[in-house]
C-alpha cells in the first residue's frame, strides 16, 4: 500500500428546493455529483467523501415527518447501490453519508463506507446527536449510533468517520486514532452564525492530538425557508495534517471538488516526535466515565 493517498472532498449547494418530494430533491443532488464523481475520478482521487445527509437539504430545522421519507436502507438502499457502481467503475473509495432507515420508525444519520472494488465494508452511525439553536433539532429525526467508532481496512488507507456534531466530542477522534485510522472524514452541515469560529480550530487540533489526517467537509449556500433561521452554509471543507496544518481548503461559497493528496508516512513521523500515545494515562481517566458528571 502506497503511504501517498489522493483524497477528494465534495461540498455543494441545494438543488431543487425543500417543497418538493424527497425522492425528487435525492435525483437533483445525485445527478449534481455524478459529474464530480467522474471529475475526482479524472483526477486520479481515491478516497472520495460527500457532505452530510448529501442527497436532501439539512432538514433539521423543520418538524415536518415528510423528511422520514427520505430516508434509505443501507447497503441494500439506491444511493448506495448507486456508488458501489462508481465506486467500482472508478476504483475509488467512498463515503457516502445518506438518512438511514434501519426498521420501521428508527432512523439514523449514517455514512457507508464503500471500498474500491465496489464492495460494502459497512457503516458509521453519527453517535453525538444535538438539539440545539439555531435550528440543530436532531432528535426528532436521529437516533443516536450503536456501532461505535469502527475503522475500515480500504484499498488505500484506514478510514474511520465522524459526522459533524460529533467533532465537538474529542474522546471520539481519539478512540478512531487508537483504533487504527489514518484518516478520518468528518462530513458536516454548519452555518456561521453557529460555528464558523471553531471549524478552523477543532478538527486540526483534533488532527495534531491523534497524529491523524482529518477531512472537513460542509455544504454551502442558504437553504429556504429555514435560512432566515439558520444563515448560510459556509463551505470551506478542508484536509489537516497530523500537525493541525491545514494543507488544502476550498471555497466559502461554490459547488466544489477539493482533491488533494496526504502522505500517510507523515502520521508515524510526526507521533515519534510527539509521544502522546505513549505519554497517556487513561488509567487516570475513569471519572470521564462517570455518567453523572
Amino acid at each position: 500500500m502506497s503511504s501517498n493517498v489522493k483524497c477528494g472532498l465534495i461540498q455543494m449547494s441545494l438543488k431543487g428546493d425543500a417543497s418538493m418530494s424527497p425522492d425528487d430533491i435525492r435525483q437533483k443532488m445525485i445527478e449534481a455529483h455524478l459529474p464530480m464523481i467522474d471529475e475526482a475520478a479524472k483526477q486520479g482521487v481515491q478516497v472520495l467523501c460527500f457532505q452530510e445527509v448529501f442527497t436532501q437539504p439539512y432538514f433539521c430545522p423543520s418538524q415536518d415527518k415528510k423528511w422520514y421519507d427520505s430516508a434509505e436502507k443501507i447497503p441494500d438502499g439506491p444511493t448506495t447501490r448507486l456508488m458501489q457502481d462508481y465506486a467500482a467503475r472508478h476504483k475509488m473509495v467512498i463515503v457516502v453519508p445518506i438518512y438511514e432507515e434501519d426498521i420501521p420508525g428508527v432512523f439514523y444519520n449514517t455514512a457507508a463506507v464503500i471500498d474500491a472494488d465496489g464492495s460494502y465494508l459497512g457503516k458509521y452511525r453519527k453517535n453525538h446527536i444535538p438539539d440545539t439553536a439555531p435550528g440543530f433539532w436532531e432528535k426528532l429525526y436521529f437516533k443516536p449510533g450503536n456501532c461505535g467508532y469502527p475503522v475500515f481496512e480500504t484499498a488505500y488507507c484506514k478510514l474511520g468517520v465522524y459526522i459533524c456534531y460529533d467533532r465537538h466530542f474529542p474522546e471520539g477522534w481519539r478512540a478512531l486514532a487508537l483504533n487504527g485510522a489514518e484518516y478520518i472524514v468528518n462530513p458536516s452541515a454548519t452555518v456561521k452564525g453557529k460555528s464558523r469560529y471553531l471549524w478552523e480550530l477543532e478538527q486540526p487540533a483534533s488532527a495534531a492530538a491523534n497524529a491523524v489526517f482529518i477531512g472537513a467537509i460542509n455544504r454551502v449556500g442558504r437553504e429556504a425557508p429555514w435560512d432566515e433561521q439558520m444563515g448560510e452554509f459556509y463551505g470551506s471543507s478542508y484536509i489537516v495534517n497530523p500537525m493541525g496544518q491545514i494543507e488544502a481548503q476550498a471555497s466559502e461559497d461554490a459547488d466544489e471538488l477539493l482533491v488533494h493528496e496526504i502522505d500517510l508516512d507523515m502520521i508515524r513521523e510526526v507521533r515519534k516526535g510527539w509521544q502522546f500515545f505513549r505519554d497517556r494515562r487513561p488509567e487516570s481517566y475513569g471519572e470521564l466515565m462517570d455518567d453523572k458528571k
